[in-house]
């Protein structure tokens, strides 16, 4: 294994933990790379470069991190603990985005202009956007991570991801009404993540003859006092609540501490399990859709990803499958590609492909792009003092899926 760094400000040993791993981390001006050395028989195959940017500081480090430790694992299990495809030593560039888009925009240009054609990555939303936009005017291959906004399915041939989207979202939040006739208030944050679970659910719940109205909260604001009592005066039968980050425990505060959550279905996402204690006494009053947790999937490939993260001393959670799918993917498209110079090749290779990933099993969408695959319900339960998720159902991803981009 070969390891290079270059202005590095952070301990980042932890996700070389595992020594038939492939990459490693970097920070907000530092840059790792890192391969498993290949036997000697695969020695004249050239190395293949791929990005990876995401937070590692910043409001969505948390999920830039999980999202890692699941990419690890994945490019383990993808490459059989190589870290190399064919012969083609896997060199991982991983840069930290710090939640800022010009950032991110300018370590894009940068690792295009030195030759990669294949990047992956970001929690952010709107940050995901600016790649994807990078992709097409340069041609590369994008695999987006957590980011869920729904407008990077099908925003152009370059551009796939590997996590679920905001319309999976609302669509399995549906799964607990009947949406027909019915008030649905959305309150959710200000940015590109709360007005695309908007959209989503004035296209989803709204073509099911819902009544949608939201109550948008500026991403900067601290007291939810106000905005908890629009919500309450709105008289909604149903609240699809959207929220990320660290202000997640005093926005659900505010909400019970109005009312809000006595008689009124409130639905929302679970999140990560930092925020597991965070809903308060709101907690048994609240229906929760789910993305991932560990216990919500049961086969073979999630219990490797699950003991791979945990051998490496890390946690699984809510984004691990995002990076463990994003390996999967960019190790079977080179594998198809025969390397990666073909762009066009790379993209063919992903549209229409079904695979076994950490969830069950996962459709590429030719069309779009869009990654079709199971969502679950969950609740938490009091487990001796401590908050755990339990499994209430799992919802086929064909159930879910996102209507076709145009």
């Amino acid at each position: 294994m070969r390891v290079t760094t270059k202005s590095l400000a952070l301990t980042l040993g932890a996700l070389m933990a595992v020594a038939a791993c492939a990459p490693s981390t970097g920070t907000a001006d530092g840059t790792t790379t890192a391969g498993a050395a290949s036997p000697a028989s695969e020695a004249a195959a050239e190395p293949i470069d791929v990005g990876i940017i995401t937070s590692t500081t910043g409001p969505l480090a948390a999920y830039g991190e999980t999202y890692l430790a699941g990419f690890e694992a994945g490019l383990d299990y993808a490459t059989d603990g190589t870290g190399a495809v064919d012969g083609h030593e896997l060199n991982i560039t991983i840069l930290d985005d710090g939640g800022d888009t010009d950032r991110a925009v300018g370590q894009a240009r940068d690792l295009i202009g030195q030759g990669y054609t294949i990047l992956g990555g970001t929690a952010a939303s709107g940050i995901a956007l600016s790649l994807a936009e990078q992709a097409e005017q340069n041609k590369i291959l994008y695999i987006s991570g957590p980011a869920a906004a729904d407008a990077l399915t099908g925003v152009n041939a370059h551009t796939f991801r590997s996590g679920r989207q905001s319309l999976q979202d609302v669509a399995t939040a549906g799964t607990f009404i009947d949406p027909a006739g019915k008030k649905v208030l959305v309150f959710a944050q200000d940015n590109a993540f709360g007005q695309g679970n908007l959209a989503a659910v004035q296209g989803v719940l709204g073509a099911q003859g819902a009544e949608v109205t939201s109550v948008m909260v500026p991403e900067d604001v601290t007291e939810f006092t106000p905005f908890a009592a629009q919500v309450r005066g709105g008289a909604p039968d149903m609240v699809f609540v959207a929220w990320a980050g660290a202000t997640s425990g005093a926005m659900w505060q505010a909400l019970d501490q109005q009312g809000v959550l006595d008689d009124i279905t409130v639905v929302t996402g679970l999140g990560d399990s930092t925020t597991f204690g965070a809903y308060g006494a709101a907690t048994q009053k609240i229906d929760f859709l789910n993305h991932y947790f560990p216990g919500a999937a049961d086969n073979a490939v999630n219990t490797a990803m699950v003991e791979h993260i945990e051998a490496a001393g890390k946690t699984p959670d809510l984004f691990s499958p995002d990076g463990f799918v994003a390996a999967q993917m960019i190790v079977h498209a080179i594998e198809e590609a025969g390397g990666a110079d073909d762009v066009d090749a790379l993209v063919g290779a992903l549209e229409g492909w079904t695979f076994d990933g950490p969830k069950g099993s996962y459709t590429i969408r030719a069309s779009d792009h869009a990654l079709i695959q199971p969502m679950f319900q969950a609740r938490l339960v009091d487990d001796g003092g401590t908050w755990v998720p339990e499994l209430v159902g799992q919802v086929d991803g064909e159930d879910v899926a996102p209507p076709e981009a145009p």
